[in-house]
This record gives structure tokens, C-alpha cells and sequence, in this order.
């Protein structure tokens, strides 16, 4: 999709998919061997049923319709084969018991490891590389595609033990009758034969079924987020028309799918029905011919029987080896996106205010290169010192406020904290001295409090010391539950003045030497913006940068910084500013 983060197009096959599962497992080889230790078990324990039961058909049924069998040695017999069948009943139960328990341990564990690394990759990423990617990618690359990658190893350790139950089987088919095992195995280099076309013709069609998933989920999420333009603007039946037309298309793509593997799946399940037919045919001729004994037929049978539904196992795994590749190759540009190393952790003063220096800085969006937001900003705000920041629409307040916090990666080498660069400064220590808050407030599903405190890290007089600042604290307390009030997601719940104070309240919790408001007063009426703005020059005791509208701000500051067309018309006190227009 043009302007997401590109998609590795590595064709997938079996040995793609076999580099996934080693990539996969290799961080978990404990549970993982020990559920394939499992199927081993389970597998011998197979091969041994099915001798078994070839020697009860010699020795114990046979012999039971023959003249010469004796009634004490057919006794022995038969509490011998009772307890051969018992002791390997125990056999393959442990092998079972042992290969499912580590088995889901193992996909649990990598499921867990592969969320939390691409939950760490987005938390990591800067901001202009999140804004490449769209939401619906986002979530799809942590549910469906997740989902679909760690599929593979649900029949991983089982099909292991197809292998295992193959090498043990040929061995005592090739004791009975070489020929018989000659038949019977070629069952599975047909079954790669069939993936093998199977995979080249499904690797788009799942590509493009992710794609629409990805798709569907980011109409979903723009739906959810804009549930008030979208209900008080009357939209739901356009809404619910694009999410239809997002859900056909995801459904058309997954009964193609469907349809695909539905053709595969039959050749694959033929393949041991065909087999087991042809070896029970070639059997009866070599049992008339006296090659086999009646025995030896019941052994074969017993372990065609077996391995039915294991080799129907194995198909499932090579089918689902393909679209853990197609997952892998969506997810591995975020799994392996570069991080550069955070800067040192370099000391800096915190005890007081500290100054804020722009130099020389020049902006523009990576989309727009040719088009500077900011030109040629030069600043120097002085410890303690109140700036607004004002200018018509479009001027780059918010952009220049944005660059002051550290958000804009590529304008932080012009803006500097103290004597350090925002970009050489280590993200805890930028974090902890300088507090942002945004014009649109982002609030939590969640309590007040912990909309407010948000590392846990801050004691309830501490919260509500931040709160009084911000002129929330007496709103709080006429809630029933206070400050254990929640809110709903984005804060839907609560007035966008209220939210804004909460936000505000959030940025001056951790006493940050520089505050930078994005016009983070503007719904809520003057009144109580000039009551906000006195709390808090006498509690901040910060310097603030302030984008302004209102002129009750304006004059309230120690300096205004005009901004026109992304550059600085003029700089200087309101009233210096009103004798110069």
C-alpha cells in the first residue's frame, strides 16, 4: 500500500515456511522438545500396538480355531497380550498427555513473545514512522496476523511425530514385506508433491485475504473512533454501507481461499485412503502367495489405520506452512524495522526551570518535503519565562509546539533543553523535563487518577495537588467515586474542557522543568483558563511555551512569538507587539 511500510514479497515455500517455524521455536526449544519427545513416544507406542496386535492374530486368535491349541498356553496368551496392551495403552497416554501440555506451552509462549515484540517495535518507533502506517496494519499485524503466523505450530510437534511414526513403521514394514513398505510410503512424497503446487497457487490469495483484513479492521477502527461526527451527522448508513462493501470483499477473498484448499484437502486425504487400499490389495496377494501371515496383513492394516489421521495431521501442517510465511512477510518489516539506540544517558540539571533554544530550525513532513512547515526559527526562551506562541491558522503553532516537545524526530537536533539536543538527550530525561499537552486530550479507559498519574509512581495528594493546578479537583470531588471514577475509552464520557484539564493535569503531575501547551485550554471558557493559568505559574514554577487564541492569555505572558507562514513576524511583549501593528 503506497506510503505503509513495504511488504517483503519472499515467495513463500516449504523452506521459507520450515525458516519460520526454526525462528519461531527457537527461543522455546525446552517445552518444544519436550512435547516432540512426546510424539516420539507416542508414535513407538503405535508401531508397537499394531506388532501387537499382529502377534495376538498369530498367537492367540488363530490359534484359537486351530485343533492343536492348547487351553493353558492360550490362557497364557491371552493375559499376556492383556497386559502388552495395557502397558502400551499407558505408553501412548503419556506420549499424548506430554506432547499436548508442552505443545500449547510452546505456541502459548510464542504467541505471547511475538505480541509483546511488536507491541515494543510500535512503542519504539518514531513518530513519523507511525504515521506511514495505518491503524487497521497496526492491529491486524498484532491479532490476524499474529494469529496466523503462530498457527503453524498447533500440529507442529504432532507432525514430528508423523515422522517419527513413518521411520518407526518402515522399519517393522520393511521386517514384514519391503515391497508392502514401498507402496505404503510413497503416500508421503506424493503429499510434498501436492503442497508444493498447493503453495504456489495460494500465496496471493491469502496475501490479498491479510490485505483485507488489515483493511476491514482500519474502516472498523475509524468507525469506532468517529462514533459522534458519525451519529450526529447521520452517517451510519454510508458507515455501515463501507463497512459492508470492506466485508465483502474480505469474504469474496476467503471463499476463494476456501475453494482452493477445499480441492487441495481432498487430494491430500485421498492420498493415504489410496494407499491403505492399494497396500490391504497387494497384502492378500502376498499372504496367498505365503510371503505374509495373517498376522503380519492385521499388523499393516493396524498401522495404516494409525497413521490416517497423523498424515492428514502432516497435511494440515504443510498447508498451514504457507500462510505463516505470507504472515511473516507482512509482519517482518515491523519485527526487524531498526531502532536506533537511545543517546546516553547524559546528566542534566532538573532542580529549576530550564531554558528552551530553536536554532536554525527548518521543517517539512516527509510526505511533503518540498513544502516547510517551519523556516528558519530561531528562539531562545529563557528559564522561567512564559512564551505564546500566536498566528493565524496554518501558521505552524502546533507543528513548532510538537518540535519543542521532541515529538518531530527530525527537527530534534535544532531544539535544545539547557545546553543539551533534544536529539542527543535520552527519551527518560527528555520525558521528565519537558510536560506536553495536546489541544485534542487523549484520556484512557480508566480512572481519573490513573488518566493522571499514569506511571503509578505519584501518591493520591500528589494527583490531586496536580489537579487543583489544572482546576479539576473540585469537578472530581463532586463525583461519587472521586478519583476511582471511570471514564470511557478516549474519555467520551467526560466534556472536551474537562478532558483538556485532565490532560493538563497529567503534564504538570511529574514537575516538568518545561511545559509546552498546544492550545490545551481552548475548550473551556476564559474564566477558568485565566484561573488555570495563574495556578499554574505558582505551581509549575516551569518555563512554559503556550499556544494562544485568546488575548486574556496574550496578556498574561511574558512574551508573544508571531508566527506567519511558518516563519517568526516578530517577537516581543503584547504591548510591544500592539505598538509595532
Amino acid at each position: 500500500m503506497e506510503g505503509e511500510v513495504g511488504i517483503d514479497q519472499t515467495r513463500p515455500s516449504m523452506t521459507a515456511g520450515a525458516r519460520v517455524v526454526a525462528m519461531l521455536v527457537r527461543p522455546h526449544m525446552g517445552p518444544f522438545i519436550t512435547s516432540v519427545v512426546g510424539a516420539a513416544v507416542f508414535a513407538g507406542g503405535t508401531v508397537v500396538a499394531a506388532s501387537v496386535l499382529g502377534w495376538v492374530t498369530d498367537s492367540v486368535v488363530i490359534q484359537a480355531f486351530t485343533d492343536d491349541a492348547e487351553g493353558v498356553s492360550l490362557a497364557e496368551s491371552v493375559w499376556k497380550a492383556a497386559a502388552l496392551v495395557l502397558a502400551v495403552a499407558i505408553l501412548r497416554a503419556a506420549g499424548v498427555v506430554s506432547r499436548r501440555y508442552f505443545a500449547g506451552m510452546t505456541s502459548e509462549r510464542v504467541e505471547r513473545w511475538t505480541r509483546s515484540h511488536l507491541s515494543r517495535q510500535y512503542l519504539h518507533q518514531p513518530m513519523s514512522w507511525l504515521r506511514r502506517v495505518s491503524t487497521g496494519r497496526l492491529i491486524a499485524h498484532v491479532d490476524a496476523d499474529n494469529r496466523v503466523l503462530v498457527d503453524v505450530l498447533h500440529p507442529l510437534p504432532f507432525a514430528f511425530g508423523v515422522v517419527f511414526l513413518v521411520a518407526f513403521s518402515a522399519i517393522s514394514l520393511i521386517r514384514i514385506d519391503p515391497l508392502v513398505a514401498l507402496i505404503a510410503l510413497a503416500a508421503f512424497p506424493a503429499m510434498i508433491v501436492i503442497n508444493s503446487v498447493y503453495s504456489r497457487i495460494i500465496e496471493k490469495p491469502l496475501a490479498s485475504v491479510q490485505e483485507a483484513v488489515a483493511q476491514l479492521t482500519g474502516t472498523a477502527h475509524a468507525s469506532f473512533e468517529g462514533a459522534l461526527i458519525v451519529k450526529t451527522l447521520g452517517r451510519r448508513p454510508q458507515e455501515v454501507a463501507r463497512f459492508d462493501v470492506e466485508a465483502d470483499r474480505l469474504r469474496e477473498r476467503r471463499v476463494h481461499v476456501g475453494y482452493i484448499r477445499a480441492i487441495v484437502e481432498l487430494f491430500i486425504q485421498s492420498v493415504p485412503v489410496l494407499a491403505t487400499l492399494a497396500v490391504v490389495i497387494f497384502g492378500a496377494y502376498r499372504v496367498e502367495a505365503g510371503v505374509m501371515s495373517a498376522g503380519d496383513i492385521v499388523t499393516v492394516a493396524a498401522l495404516f489405520s494409525a497413521l490416517a489421521i497423523p498424515m492428514h495431521v502432516f497435511g494440515f501442517l504443510l498447508e498451514s506452512l504457507i500462510p505463516s510465511v505470507v504472515a511473516w512477510n507482512r509482519l517482518r518489516p515491523v519485527v526487524e524495522a531498526p531502532l536506533a539506540p537511545p543517546p546516553s544517558r547524559a546528566d542534566l540539571d532538573v532542580s529549576g526551570s530550564i531554558g528552551i533554544d530553536v536554532r536554525d530550525l527548518t521543517f517539512a513532513w516527509p510526505d511533503r518535503p518540498d513544502e516547510p512547515v517551519l523556516r528558519n526559527i530561531n528562539l531562545s526562551v529563557a528559564p522561567g519565562e512564559v512564551v505564546a506562541i500566536v498566528g493565524p491558522t496554518g501558521a505552524g503553532k502546533s507543528t513548532l509546539s510538537a518540535a519543542l516537545a521532541g515529538v518531530l524526530d527530525d527537527a530534534a537536533d535544532a531544539v535544545f533543553v539547557g545546553d543539551q539536543s533534544l536529539a542527543s538527550m535520552h527519551p527518560e530525561v527528555r520525558t521528565t523535563a519537558i510536560g506536553y499537552a495536546f489541544q485534542e486530550a487523549f484520556l484512557f479507559a480508566t480512572s481519573l487518577a490513573s488518566n493522571i498519574d499514569l506511571d503509578g509512581g505519584h501518591t493520591r495528594p500528589e494527583v490531586e495537588a496536580a489537579a487543583k493546578a489544572a482546576a479539576i479537583h473540585d469537578w472530581v470531588m463532586t463525583l461519587p467515586a472521586g478519583y476511582d471514577t471511570v471514564v470511557g475509552e478516549r474519555g467520551v464520557t467526560v466534556s472536551g474542557g474537562q478532558r483538556q484539564r485532565i490532560a493538563l493535569a497529567r503534564a504538570l503531575l511529574r514537575r516538568a522543568n518545561v511545559v509546552i501547551l498546544d492550545d490545551a485550554t481552548s475548550a473551556v471558557d476564559s474564566v477558568v483558563e485565566e484561573r488555570i493559568l495563574s495556578q499554574l505559574r505558582e505551581a509549575a514554577n516551569s518555563t512554559m511555551v503556550i499556544v494562544a487564541n485568546r488575548l486574556a492569555t496574550i496578556e498574561r505572558v511574558d512574551r508573544v512569538v508571531h508566527l506567519v507562514d511558518g516563519r517568526i513576524a516578530a517577537i516581543g511583549t503584547h504591548e510591544e507587539l500592539l505598538r509595532q501593528s
